[in-house]
């Protein structure tokens, strides 16, 4: 990781999930309606899917592109296929 910002960013974005998942729990403890807490997770899952790409993005532009740099087979890019690969939204 290459920009603090970025990792501040990140982190500060994880707490609020953090929290966001804290409030799915207390919900279903209290027995709260089941749309509602079903809107929170999709929103908890909204929230990880933009950390997610903001960090592909962060790795595209910076780690990527170094590794591409050195690597002639470019190893890099071929990890980066088998992520994607990997995603599931």
């Amino acid at each position: 990781m290459a920009d603090d910002n970025i990792k501040d960013s990140l982190i500060n974005r994880l707490n609020r999930i953090e929290g966001q998942i804290r409030g799915v729990k207390n919900m279903i403890a209290q027995e709260k309606y089941c749309l509602d807490i079903l809107h929170q997770i999709w929103a908890a899952r909204a929230a990880l899917n933009k950390t997610g790409e903001i960090l592909l993005e962060n790795y595209i532009r910076n780690c990527l592109r170094k590794s591409s740099e050195k690597d002639s087979d470019n190893e890099a890019v071929k990890e980066l296929i088998k992520a994607l690969k990997a995603m599931h939204y």
